[in-house]
């Protein structure tokens, strides 16, 4: 008796045993759930046709076999293109853009719906977008305005990009000119013109010098000229006469006048003699 309850729980244990497998193994087969990762968006799909809920991060339960879900990353990516273009004086420019993008969260499933993977988005969405628009606003300004209104160019193209983009549920979120190229000959004429520019300007600062210091110097010798008129207004021969007294240190010099008097001071050499 025994033996057969034992053998009655073995077939019942392994029972539960098989059956948990089976459960697990459909779960793995036909996945009742959905996981969608930090960054993505689910779009749900029931018999192949896109609904219009948009599932969140984390766990969701799904009907297996009739209902499938495709995540889709909503960060930020960035994709780096290189576009020829010609200027408004029909110079080649060679861009180097990169751009900023995601998609928006909220229209996941239409992008999906429209465009398909991120794949296919760069390459049958943005990378035409950039270049087009980049043709059309590289084409409104000459060579040397792309170079030295760099800003009013990357503000067209953000703006462009933005409209176009927005149109298939793609967010710009910055937009960079990396760098541009030109043909070896615009570039050396672009160079031979900054070094012309900058002689120019050497040559105006020392000529603008120069014209400072010749009015200084003028300026200088008006105002001795001015001073000396000044001082001989105001030099009288008492003045010169008390200014020689206050200096004489009571000494006569060596030598004479022709009618014995000192020089500057009118003192006579024979009644200073004659009172010793």
């Amino acid at each position: 008796m025994q033996v057969r309850f034992d053998a009655i729980n073995g077939f019942k244990s392994g029972a539960f045993f098989a059956g948990g497998i089976a459960l697990l193994l459909a779960a793995i087969v036909f996945k009742p759930f959905a996981i969608i990762n930090a960054g993505e968006r689910g779009v749900v799909m029931r018999f192949g046709k896109v609904q219009d809920t948009v599932l969140d991060e984390g766990i969701h339960p799904i009907m297996p076999v009739v209902t499938t879900v495709r995540s889709l990353n909503v960060r930020v990516q960035e994709s780096s293109f290189n576009s020829d273009a010609a200027s408004k004086d029909l110079q080649k420019v060679t861009t180097e853009i990169s751009l900023n993008w995601h998609i928006d969260p909220a229209r996941v499933n239409k992008v999906y719906q429209q465009v398909g993977s991120e794949e296919q988005i760069i390459t049958g969405i943005i990378t035409p977008a950039v270049s087009e628009v980049l043709k059309a606003a590289t084409a409104k300004k000459t060579a040397e305005q792309i170079i030295t209104e760099r800003t009013d160019l990357k503000e067209e193209i953000d703006k462009q990009l933005e409209n176009r983009l927005d149109n298939y549920g793609l967010v710009v979120d910055d937009v960079s000119l990396v760098n541009f190229a030109f043909s070896p000959e615009f570039s050396k004429a672009i160079e031979s013109k900054q070094i012309a520019e900058q002689e120019a300007k050497q040559a105006e600062f020392i000529a603008l010098r120069a014209s400072k210091e010749a009015i200084a110097e003028v300026n200088r010798a008006k105002g001795q000229a001015e001073a000396q008129r000044l001082q001989r207004l105001t030099l009288t021969s008492e003045l010169l006469q008390k200014q020689a007294i206050e200096k004489w240190d009571g000494r006569f010099p060596a030598v004479m006048g022709g009618n014995g008097t000192l020089p500057l001071i009118n003192i006579d050499a024979a009644s200073v003699t004659s009172r010793k």
